[in-house]
């Protein structure tokens, strides 16, 4: 994996850039639809790639690895091949899911150890076994072994997990050198930067990050209960820090205003399960503002449910007959929505990278802002 630095905007520090994989090309800034288990739910993969428009998705270690486990994923040749997307697939580590189980894990130096929720079976994750478990996934690009710390975190805690994660980096690498991929093609690890909200804590982690000349680089811990403003300022200060010539990738993250913020500070990609998430329970995010479709105020307007959409769903369906339908509790509902706004996502970094590229992104994003942070 490579990344190619296309264009700076003049007036921010957004970048278009090209990530260069063995299962192709992705333009960032991207957003990455997440597939959980193998599947971003609501969608199959031809709607994926034709009507979002999806690059990359992710699928994530800890889920894949309790179900349907390595011996399935091996034994059909790879992620890709399992759930059938020829396009580039990134694997979290494990550590996020970790994190969200504080009843049931137990964190050391040497791992974690955690009962799986399925059946209660009790599992450890080292930064060893995190990155053999990619190797079986077979992403092309995976994630180290991180702890990822709440919010609000005490200030020597946040130290103490940051250090431990620097710690297991190490470890993440030194096994990434001693194995190869299983599939036939290469495998990339982005390191992740912690330290919570704590400025000087960010700046130690972002430069021991840097120091570790990785392929790309991760923003971890964010986006987790913070207040904008300390999202913001703790993209900021670490992106000013993170090698240019690497991919800067804001993971989790977030609502279409906070993706515009982050890609004027400079980061390249980004996920969160909010588009998939928020429309099984009637959010749409569109082009003149966020709606939500079970509210009686839709039941009788038979616009489309964007007109400035780029998927089909946008131009065919109305807002009454989706509202109709989430009322009457339809899966079409669901995947009309997860559609629309996944599709949206997509058009959105898609029109920042063009705005990028022709020099209008400042003004642009900030007429966007206003109009995508309100409800309608």
């Amino acid at each position: 994996m490579h990344f190619e630095l296309k264009h700076t905007d003049p007036h921010s520090k957004a970048r278009a850039g090209l990530v260069h994989t063995d299962h192709g090309t992705i333009e960032t800034p991207i957003f990455m639809p997440v597939g959980t288990q193998g599947t971003v739910k609501g969608v199959h993969q031809q709607e994926l790639r034709d009507d979002v428009q999806a690059q990359i998705i992710l699928g994530n270690t800890f889920h894949l690895y309790l179900r349907p486990g390595l011996d399935v994923i091996e034994g059909a040749g790879g992620l890709h091949q399992f759930i059938g997307w020829e396009r580039p697939i990134l694997t979290d580590s494990g550590g996020y899911q970790v994190y969200s189980l504080a009843t049931s894990r137990k964190i050391t130096e040497e791992g974690v150890r955690f009962q799986s929720h399925h059946d209660g079976s009790y599992h450890f994750f080292s930064p060893e076994r995190a990155i053999d478990i990619q190797r079986s996934i077979g992403a092309d690009i995976i994630m180290a072994f991180d702890e990822c710390t709440p919010y609000p975190c005490d200030y020597n805690y946040a130290k103490r997990s940051m250090h431990m994660t620097h710690r297991w980096l190490k470890r993440c690498i030194t096994q990434m050198d001693s194995t190869e991929p299983k599939y036939g093609f290469s495998q990339a690890l982005f390191p992740i930067v912690q330290g919570s909200v704590y400025p000087d804590l960010r700046k130690e982690s972002a430069e021991f990050i840097a120091s570790q000349n990785a392929e790309g680089n991760a923003i971890g811990g964010l986006s987790v209960g913070e207040p904008d403003e300390d999202l913001y300022s703790m993209t900021d200060l670490v992106c000013s820090i993170l090698p240019a010539d690497k991919p800067r990738y804001l993971m989790g993250v977030g609502t279409p205003v906070n993706i515009l913020e982050s890609i004027a500070m400079g980061v390249d990609m980004f996920d969160c399960v909010m588009p998939s998430r928020n429309a099984r329970h009637g959010m749409l995010f569109t082009s003149e503002g966020t709606i939500n479709i079970k509210n009686q105020k839709w039941k009788m307007d038979f616009s489309p449910l964007d007109v400035n959409g780029t998927a089909y769903v946008d131009q065919v369906y109305s807002k009454a007959y989706l509202h109709h339908l989430i009322k009457a509790k339809e899966n079409l509902a669901i995947q009309i929505a997860t559609i629309h706004n996944l599709a949206f996502y997509l058009a959105l970094v898609k029109e920042a990278r063009a705005r990028i590229l022709d020099g209008t992104f400042r003004k642009w994003k900030d007429e966007q802002v206003k109009i995508l942070g309100r409800r309608i």
